[in-house]
């Protein structure tokens, strides 16, 4: 149990987790996935959804509304895949979400595996004219799947699901890489230009047999309607007297067919009771909450958190200070905790974990853009956590980390485990309760310096030509006085815990603690930067700085004069967007720091 002491006295943990109930979440599942099944976004069941979150909320006396607005959104029906030669064979396929449909009589020709569908797959093939099966369960994402194949060459694209090699269930998806609506430049260079479809894992590793028999040619149909659709997300808020600084909660509550109890359906459901507690218990809050019912996550990629981030862009930007994500909480038979977070959490959320996830080993990771993401740009740091299986499970069952029935009409309420629930409704209250009532937030930048500088290590040889050397020391300085930094916030901590009520070293801490977040994260986490978001499943997202992901080609031999000028002028820009950020993340600790002396 974590106590802190402030001006409103001791504000404890205990009664709110306490308060939790399974019971509640078990009822808003069962409920959802009777009457609002196939909760596409942009259909008449996407808004009732939004309409039953929104009642719910006020059914407790939260304020909340329903927001409608216009959202790229796509219906896909049954696809068709057959294999024409050597010998005929139809297989049963899902068109994928945002696909290029096609005509009724398709398009054919010779398919290729490509394993992953990363780019190195296609090495000693060619693409050219070629349909490319796939894997659904490695990285890179689908969406970057299907943008490299259409970028190499093919005419189309097959996705096997992931699962154990007789899972017979049809993978839905989206392969729109554009992250929420999109603009008039990546309309043109980030939505989909080729057919995709999904077929079972259990048909695929047998067109993978066959193909590695010899020649195989195929015929692909896909079938999809795509337009702008009103779609709607719920927004509830939980704001105690006189705080400004929030907290944001968010997850999808859209679906693919079928009741999708996992995904997210128990996601809507915890989100309402955590808003009914932190709710009853609002005046021991220092902090609020926003919770955020998005929208066209699936079929849009993440159209309704990133409109909000882009509509509420001033009051985020002011006071917002966490962004808790939940998706699939509760997936039975999981053992792990896999946590991802920005690396200013990490400390803050483990030691959480490691009092309230009973039973679960735990895992973390760098958080990347995957799911509603989509507060990097705007530097709100996040945090997810959700049970997985342990990495003999996952090898068995081609890396179904959300389970084989993920994204399938399988996906029904039997594939929740309530006592995982349980774990789960405490770990998220206790991240919540500790970000919402803490006097100075638990946040340290030692770790966001040291992946800086280790990045930057890794990355200095390729940098000589671009003066990447002065980048790695202003990192290192920005370390040096992040370490300062920590050590006062971390007095002053306990000098809160020990009954100090003048609040305003807190305010003057907690005002640096956010304003280094808006700097550093965005360079630490996107390509683009603040003002945009990088497509889904961009493989640049696996490092840090991944506006740099492509610096080591200035090393290779056959990168010609012309694309190493090209490249050259790319990172020197960088660069400086890297050092002025690292500086000024400096001045503003020192600054900081000079104040509370």
């Amino acid at each position: 149990m974590t106590a802190s002491v402030g001006w409103m006295g001791e504000v404890s943990e205990e009664k709110p987790l306490a308060a939790l109930s399974v019971e509640r979440v078990r009822a808003d599942v069962e409920r959802i996935g009777a009457e609002i099944p196939t909760r596409l976004a942009g259909s008449e069941n996407g808004k009732r959804m939004a309409e039953y979150s929104r009642d719910a909320l006020r059914a407790e006396g939260i304020s909340a509304a329903l927001e409608e607005f216009p959202g790229l959104v796509s219906f896909p029906h049954q696809g068709e895949l057959q294999v024409m030669a050597p010998r005929e064979i139809a297989i049963e396929a899902n068109t994928l979400g945002h696909s290029l449909p096609t005509l009724s009589e398709g398009v054919s020709g010779l398919i290729i595996d490509t394993r992953s569908g990363a780019e190195a797959d296609f090495s000693g093939q060619d693409p050219i004219g070629r349909i490319a099966l796939s894997e659904l369960s490695y990285h890179p994402a689908r969406h970057e799947k299907q943008r490299i194949a259409a970028r190499l060459g093919a005419i189309g694209c097959v996705m096997m699901n992931w699962g154990p090699p007789d899972n017979a269930a049809l993978p839905f998806g989206s392969v729109k890489s554009a992250w929420g609506n999109p603009t008039p430049e990546n309309f043109r260079t980030q939505m989909p230009t080729v057919p995709c479809v999904g077929i079972s894992r259990s048909a695929g590793l047998a067109l993978r047999e066959m193909i590695a028999q010899g020649p195989v040619r195929v015929r692909l149909r896909a079938n999809v309607e795509n337009g702008w659709r009103p779609v709607h997300v719920t927004i509830g808020e939980v704001q105690p007297d006189g705080a400004e600084d929030f907290a944001v909660v968010g997850g999808h509550q859209d679906s693919w067919p079928g009741p999708q109890a996992t995904d997210n359906a128990a996601g809507s459901a915890v989100m309402l009771e955590l808003a009914r507690i932190f709710h009853r218990h609002r005046d021991q809050l220092r902090r609020g909450l926003v919770f955020g019912f998005w929208t066209a996550h699936e079929t849009g990629t993440m159209v309704g958190s990133t409109h909000f981030v882009d509509r509420n862009w001033d009051r985020l930007r002011e006071h917002a200070v966490a962004y808790l994500q939940i998706d699939q909480p509760g997936i039975a038979g999981t053992t792990v905790w896999d946590s991802r977070s920005n690396v200013e959490l990490r400390r803050f959320h483990q030691a959480v974990e490691k009092r309230l996830a009973s039973g679960y080993a735990p895992s973390w990771r760098r958080a990347v853009k995957n799911g509603d993401s989509s507060f990097f740009g705007i530097g709100v740091p996040m945090v997810q956590g959700l049970g997985t299986f342990t990495p003999n499970e996952l090898k068995a069952s081609a890396m179904a980390t959300l389970g084989w029935w993920h994204h399938s009409t399988e996906n029904t309420i039997d594939k929740l485990d309530w006592e995982r629930m349980a774990v789960h409704l405490r770990v998220y209250a206790g991240w919540l309760w500790e970000i919402c009532t803490a006097p100075v937030l638990p946040f340290e930048f030692v770790s966001v310096a040291d992946q800086f500088v280790e990045r930057l290590t890794v990355l200095q040889s390729a940098g000589v030509r671009v003066g990447l050397d002065v980048a790695l020391n202003r990192a290192e300085e920005f370390r040096s006085a992040a370490t300062k930094l920590d050590a006062v916030a971390e007095m002053w901590r306990g000098r809160y815990a020990a009954d100090e009520t003048d609040m305003g070293p807190a305010r003057l801490l907690n005002g640096c603690l956010k304003r280094l977040s808006r700097i550093l994260l965005p360079l630490a986490s996107t390509s683009i930067g603040t003002y945009g978001q990088d497509p889904y499943g961009d493989t640049a997202q696996t490092t840090v700085l991944p506006a740099l992901f492509d610096l080591p080609l200035l090393l290779r031999s056959e990168v010609d004069d012309e694309q190493r000028y090209l490249l050259e002028t790319k990172f020197v820009r960088e660069r400086n967007r890297l050092v002025d950020g690292l500086s000024d993340s400096r001045r503003l600790a020192e600054e900081t720091l000079r104040r509370l002396s």
